[in-house]
């Protein structure tokens, strides 16, 4: 028997007719970015499979007529595409990725997380409450740009507050590239008011603090109540861990959504892009400062300062980015030192393997 392998290859115009089913991969955000990487007898050997769930010491992948629970492979994430070694799927091949999210680990180790792969709309959530915080939205925003993923901020529970336009407006300041949702995460409202970003086999994530309704917005786009949901605390608005990992979802309207855990830390690195993306309006004001090193202190001629004194910038703005410009640059420096370390130590450790006294006698 021939096996068909069009639904694996880049489509042409005609093979996208709206007449043809999608393939079981093209559900699971199959695109041929990842078709140009292989070619015909890998998929024989290897077959394409996508990491939908991430345990601690196990990764589970589906593809055309695969559903297992493989062991865990280092700097593989959820989203992200493997082509299935069956006999050592520890030795599956992880293909490249259109996108990632990622930031420094939390605590004191110098080390990189990987959030997700393959994202091709971030929703932000936060609440119309005490959760809402524009420092925290410019941190999330300024990780979809550096990860060249369309981020769309989603502010929930609208209905309980009298006008949800103040959130709205402070929301929109961050950047006139990112659209901004206003509604309630319970009912019909994700289904009608998100569809536009969750067409079929596109992949969403769901990016927020613990509380703001991420896990309710899984279940409104999927029409069920699949996923645990909690109250939040009603003194401090603050919720609690309900999803405990990251997983993706396929849901009613055909797309995958990413409900991930509550990010109660969000240190950014190797995001000097994406933060001068978030921050055009000051990146554009330093280019006309008399000095090219402008601190945007008390320098003549600083067009920031200029800005702020005639209220056409916020001070609070220009700190907020000070200050993430800053942790960028510790962390980014950081973490090219531990690599650096590592790298040494790992040829350290070859060179003494190789020199060890009767190492490749019989």
């Amino acid at each position: 028997m021939t096996r068909d392998y069009s639904a694996f290859l880049p489509q042409t115009a005609q093979s996208r007719s709206n007449d043809r089913q999608p393939s079981f991969l093209e559900t699971y955000g199959w695109q041929a970015f990842f078709a140009q990487q292989i070619g015909i007898d890998a998929l024989t050997e290897t077959p394409p499979v996508r990491v939908v769930e991430v345990h601690r010491n196990a990764l589970h992948v589906l593809g055309e007529g695969i559903d297992r629970t493989i062991p865990p492979i280092r700097g593989v994430t959820v989203g992200d595409w493997l082509l299935l070694d069956r006999d050592q799927p520890q030795m599956s091949q992880l293909l490249d990725r259109k996108t990632v999210i990622k930031r420094r680990a939390p605590g004191t180790d110098r080390q990189e997380q990987l959030i997700a792969a393959n994202i091709d709309t971030c929703f932000v959530v936060t609440s119309c409450n005490q959760d809402f915080n524009i420092a925290r939205l410019e941190r999330y925003i300024a990780l979809a740009f550096e990860a060249e993923i369309a981020p769309v901020i989603v502010l929930t529970k609208a209905d309980q507050v009298a006008d949800t336009q103040h959130y709205v407006d402070q929301a929109g300041a961050i950047s006139d590239r990112v659209p901004v949702v206003a509604l309630d995460a319970r009912g019909d409202a994700p289904q009608t008011m998100l569809s536009g970003w969750c067409q079929p086999g596109q992949t969403v994530a769901f990016l927020g603090s613990s509380g703001v309704g991420k896990s309710t917005l899984t279940n409104a786009l999927s029409g069920t109540q699949s996923i645990a949901t909690q109250a939040i605390r009603e003194d401090d608005a603050k919720g609690r861990h309900t999803t405990t990992r990251r997983q993706l979802h396929l849901v009613s309207a055909g797309c995958l959504v990413l409900d991930t855990p509550g990010m109660r830390e969000l240190q950014l690195t190797g995001a000097a892009s994406g933060l001068s993306d978030v921050f055009a309006d000051i990146q554009e004001l330093s280019q006309q400062c008399r000095f090219n090193d402008c601190q945007h202190q008390s320098e003549p001629g600083c067009a920031v300062r200029a800005a702020i004194e005639a209220d056409a910038l916020d001070e609070a703005r220009l700190q907020r980015w000070r200050k993430l410009a800053a942790e960028e640059a510790f962390n980014s420096a950081s973490l090219a030192e531990r690599r650096s370390k590592d790298k040494a130590f790992g040829k350290m450790v070859r060179r003494v393997m190789k020199e060890k006294p009767g190492r490749g006698r019989r």
